[in-house]
């Protein structure tokens, strides 16, 4: 099933939902048939379906776009404890990771699907000893989701677009692509999400759309706020999606307050960015 360019869709996780049925219900009321929806390891959005899961989604008649991995010990605390402990950033845990990867890539492909998204950690600098192994693991997880027949989609925000870019262009691997979050150059001060869009364009492979404005204390976290009401100017960020070619989904992701303030705040979303996208 295809589904029309630009289309409106919500971020599973954002919902704050624990089963197939509670995400349809909460998707039907906002109006909204396509969706990014999380893998469920059980140390990030479970579901109550366990290994069920993969079964119901796909009798559940939304439009499923791609899955979300995260793992186990990352901690969002401030900047510096998820650049200790994100993605593979750690050697210590990029065995574990990787086998956890590779759990990510079945599940993707038991729901049918042929995009996997997650963070890779923050990137290592050219120079830093460190980057090579880094580098190894990412090439490494490239042929992993190659053997499946899956791409993987590495989201923006703990680098910048530059380091991303040049990233990209030196591992040379075509299934490695980019999920792009303008608000995460936002809260992690990382740049303009405008410029990465235009950096980044030919390997953006979705996007989410989030909202945020920039700390204004080093080393702490920008605030993400509902859309139109922060720094990435949204309307900017639609208009210059279309200029590099971009005709994917649009997955609105709200990852603050109760599920009753997220609902409420991802309803004004699809409003808001469907005043963007007729413009």
């Amino acid at each position: 099933m295809s589904i029309p360019p630009l289309s409106i869709g919500v971020c599973s996780w954002s919902l704050q939902v624990k089963s197939v049925p509670e995400l349809k219900r909460l998707m039907d009321q906002l109006g909204l048939s396509v969706v990014q929806i999380a893998c469920g390891d059980p140390h990030h959005a479970s579901w109550d379906e366990g290994d069920a899961m993969p079964e119901a989604a796909k009798a559940a008649g939304f439009h499923m776009i791609g899955t979300m991995l995260g793992f186990p010990g990352e901690d969002y605390t401030t900047p510096a404890t998820i650049q200790k402990t994100g993605g593979f950033g750690d050697p210590a845990t990029r065995p574990e990771r990787l086998e956890r990867f590779q759990w990510g890539l079945a599940r993707t492909k038991a729901l049918g699907l042929s995009d996997m998204m997650l963070h890779a950690g923050f990137i290592p600098e050219p120079g830093d000893p460190d980057r090579k192994s880094f580098l190894d693991t990412l090439a490494k997880v490239s042929d992993l989701a190659q053997a499946q027949g899956i791409t993987i989609a590495f989201e923006t925000g703990q680098e910048t677009a530059d380091l991303l870019r040049l990233t990209l262009d030196e591992l040379k691997c075509p299934n490695l692509k980019v999920n792009f979050d303008p608000a995460n150059m936002l809260l992690y001060d990382k740049g303009d999400p405008l410029r990465a869009v235009e950096i980044l364009g030919p390997d953006i492979r979705s996007v989410h759309v989030k909202d945020a404005n920039r700390p204004t204390v080093p080393g702490q976290w920008g605030e993400e706020v509902p859309l139109g009401q922060g720094q990435v100017n949204i309307r900017a960020f639609v208009q210059t999606l279309k200029k590099v070619g971009y005709r994917g989904p649009l997955c609105i992701e709200r990852e603050v307050g109760d599920q009753a303030a997220r609902i409420a705040d991802i309803a004004h979303g699809v409003r808001f960015l469907q005043e963007c996208l007729a413009e």
